[in-house]
């Protein structure tokens, strides 16, 4: 059998980088060789493409070699090595595994659709939405989907804290409106650590969002599928800190316990699983996407947000659920490549050209009859 040529985007220019490259270290290590041939391209901070040898993820391996690469607009994702020597090589399929802006956020979805190539993951709207809380809450909201209430601002607007306090109480949470992992939150007790938080948050996005602070369990739910998407069990995150932060997900000390599944009765179980996959098609997502939401004591579900490119490590939250589910590590994979190939398929159906042009043709010869 013909294997599949798979390439690996890792790395990025976000701040997640780190955590990209553990993920894809994970990706790599439980892929099928005997399925798919597979390419290491790390994508460096200044935005650098680069093709990196096998042994990259080896942490014996010293200076690893590596050679620059591109992916051209319309090349139906040919890969061209050594621009002066113009290799070039075909993918199947490009598989990011970057977190954060500029992998995570619709940007490189939109350079892979120019390219004409299956890719794993949502598409450059489903990417684009969830990466803007602002947006996705708004969305979540107007489809009556229960979020926590929030305000919104522009760094180039008067922020008015006494209407912050009013509307959404101490504690509250201050974040950057366009990031991930946690980066630039800030919980805000006292009113005189606002501004703080607000200057924090600014520092990576120039719109922010505060959000009010809902005491109850924090509960993941992982979600798999294109037009019929399927939910796994859902896991919970009992954090020691305050929330759960960029230290407490990706530090070597973090403290955090990963409950899977999570303690929950068959009736909460299934409306975590619902409420899941009604945000996960609100929200347009495909291929894959983590919905992260608080379980109040009374039994509301309030929906936090959702990941279309999840940490995915094999101890990472999205690939456990789906092994507590019944499905493990590389069924998984397998299982979003073939999601990927398929929902190709599917959009090349769509006509994109207009015929439009011919009619304006026949229009012009009319005219010169005349």
């Amino acid at each position: 059998m013909e294997k599949l040529n798979i390439a690996l985007l890792f790395w990025g220019r976000s701040s997640e980088h780190e955590v990209s490259l553990l993920s894809a270290k994970s990706v790599f290590r439980w892929l099928d060789k005997e399925k798919y041939a597979i390419t290491l391209i790390e994508i460096a901070q200044d935005g650098r493409w680069m093709m990196r040898q096998e042994d990259f993820f080896d942490e014996t391996a010293q200076n690893t070699p590596w050679e620059p690469v591109m992916l051209p607009p319309e090349s139906e994702g040919v890969l061209c090595f050594e621009w002066e020597n113009s290799r070039c090589e075909k993918m199947d399929v490009i598989f990011p595994i970057l977190h954060g802006p500029y992998g995570e956020d619709g940007t490189i979805q939109g350079l892979l659709d120019l390219a004409n190539v299956p890719y794993v993951g949502a598409w450059v709207l489903g990417s684009a939405i969830w990466i803007d809380k602002d947006v996705m809450n708004r969305l979540l909201r107007d489809a009556g989907i229960p979020i926590a209430k929030f305000l919104v601002y522009r760094d180039y607007e008067t922020i008015d804290e006494k209407n912050i306090i009013d509307t959404l109480w101490l504690p509250c949470f201050v974040k950057p409106a366009g990031n991930g992992s946690s980066i630039g939150i800030t919980k805000v007790t006292e009113k005189k650590w606002l501004a703080g938080a607000i200057q924090e948050a600014f520092r990576y996005d120039r719109k922010i969002l505060i959000e009010e602070a809902i005491v109850g369990r924090e509960i993941e739910c992982s979600v798999l599928g294109n037009e019929k998407p399927q939910a796994s069990l859902p896991g919970e995150v009992v954090s020691f800190e305050s929330f759960y932060s960029y230290h407490e997900k990706y530090a070597s000390d973090q403290k955090t316990q990963i409950v899977i599944p999570a303690k929950l009765d068959e009736a909460t179980q299934e409306a975590v699983r619902a409420i899941a996959i009604q945000s996960y098609r609100v929200l347009e997502c495909e291929g894959m996407g983590r919905v992260d939401v608080f379980l109040k004591e009374n039994g509301e579900i309030l929906v936090n947000e959702i990941n279309t490119i999840p940490w995915f490590t094999s101890y990472s939250m999205y690939p456990k659920l789906w092994e507590a589910t019944g499905m493990p590590y590389d069924t998984l994979l397998n299982t979003l490549i073939q999601l990927a190939v398929a929902r190709h398929e599917s959009r090349k159906k769509v006509q994109i050209a207009h015929e439009y042009h011919k009619t304006l043709n026949q229009e012009e010869s009319d005219w010169d009859n005349i």
